[in-house]
């Protein structure tokens, strides 16, 4: 075989590994447009959060500024959506006091939801002897003689989402649940069990995506 045929057939080879690069990055365009119409069709919402109650056990400020807090609360999650599931890959739940985070966090086990569906968790989230900055230690010690405390209960996490068999990648969670705890009123709560008082709050949550 002459240097001439080896040549052609080398150049027949790159123009075929040529096109078939080409067509394999056409198929996958045309399946990253299908996707993207789909997910643009479809709207997906993000889950709706309400913070149904929360169980006070203990909660009390000694010195120096230290803050020993224990309770239960009931959330609940629904998906709004009517073709997409959301995967909940990490999800942590803790409260706040102005800005502060006063508890430890407590994970919440991964799961899936499917469409329309509704989940309900009941983590403990608490914190045994948590320093607090000087200027919030007076102010809960305020609040708790007012009789209202306004507490933020937290979700930090991943969820993903299913349309059909194409599942995204991850998004950050940020769930916000107002709760106003009337300390020393017992006739807003429901007694559950010694030194343990139930506040019904059915608040609805601030979700960011």
């Amino acid at each position: 075989m002459s240097s001439k045929d080896c040549g052609s057939h080398g150049h027949r080879r790159r123009k075929l590994f040529r096109r078939i690069f080409a067509g394999i990055l056409i198929f996958l365009l045309i399946v990253l447009i299908i996707i993207l119409l789909v997910w643009a069709i479809l709207r997906p919402s993000k889950p709706k959060f309400i913070l149904q109650d929360a169980t006070i056990y203990a909660f009390n400020v000694s010195s120096p500024n230290l803050l020993t807090s224990n309770f239960q609360v009931t959330l609940s999650s629904r998906n709004p959506n009517d073709n997409i599931g959301i995967y909940y890959d990490k999800l942590d739940v803790y409260a706040t006091y102005r800005n502060q985070q006063i508890t430890l966090r407590t994970s919440i086990p991964t799961s899936y939801q499917g469409h329309k569906e509704i989940d309900v968790w009941s983590p403990f989230v608490y914190g045994n002897a948590v320093p607090v900055s000087p200027y919030n230690s007076i102010a809960l010690g305020q609040d708790q003689a007012i009789g209202t405390v306004l507490l933020l209960i937290k979700i930090d996490g991943r969820v993903r989402f299913k349309v059909g068999s194409f599942i995204t990648g991850k998004y950050h969670l940020n769930v916000r649940c107002p709760a106003y705890i009337q300390f020393g009123s017992r006739t807003c709560g429901i007694n559950v069990c010694e030194n343990a008082i139930k506040y019904q709050l059915v608040t609805r949550c601030s979700v960011n995506l």
